[in-house]
């Protein structure tokens, strides 16, 4: 990466939603209207505070799920900045265990078969899929910021498969990886 190409690459913030009912609950989400509760809000502002401490967005981009737009408006209220969807970024579908506490997955004996990438539960996505969905998405982004820092408000299967897609190879649409850039822990979302 040369220094221009630097100077022209967009940082992302890359936020996992604050804590929802269902990771409260341990279960799977039933539908994408589950709210954040108290705590997943408080660590929405405690991570919008830090953003605004060490960064100056120029915008925020959500998935349309409740919990992590509901994370990206409280950001929004600290930076004064509105939220755009990006329906690319829901989370990953759980299919048949939607609703289901997390143990039930795990002790479903295919979920333990071959890469967790590949395992796709009945009627869902399995994280490949989540990749080829979210990547593209993300590579608009890029694209489309180019000079600016944007704020990423997403689920954690999405941020594990932007991370193969930009740290185990390079993304087309960006001249960088992941391990250029420095981790900043804004949260215990």
């Amino acid at each position: 990466m040369t220094s221009q190409d630097r100077d022209r690459a967009g940082r992302f913030i890359l936020v996992r939603h604050g804590e929802s009912e269902g990771n409260r609950d341990r279960t799977f989400t039933q539908s994408p209207e589950v709210p954040l509760t108290d705590t997943g809000r408080a660590q929405a502002r405690a991570t919008a505070d830090r953003i605004a401490r060490h960064f100056r967005p120029a915008r925020i981009v959500a998935s349309p799920f409740a919990r992590a737009w509901q994370t990206a408006e409280i950001i929004g209220e600290v930076l004064r900045l509105g939220v755009r969807p990006e329906a690319e970024l829901r989370e990953q579908d759980f299919g048949v265990f939607a609703g289901q506490p997390y143990e039930v997955m795990l002790s479903d004996a295919a979920y333990h078969e071959g890469s967790r990438w590949h395992w796709r539960p009945p009627g869902g996505e399995s994280l490949v899929d989540v990749f080829e969905r979210a990547v593209p998405a993300f590579e608009r982004l890029v694209r489309g910021s180019v000079g600016e820092e944007v704020v990423v408000v997403s689920h954690g299967g999405v941020m594990l498969a932007l991370w193969r897609g930009h740290g185990s190879c390079q993304l087309r649409a960006a001249p960088f990886r992941l391990r250029r850039h420095r981790w900043l822990p804004i949260g215990t979302a």
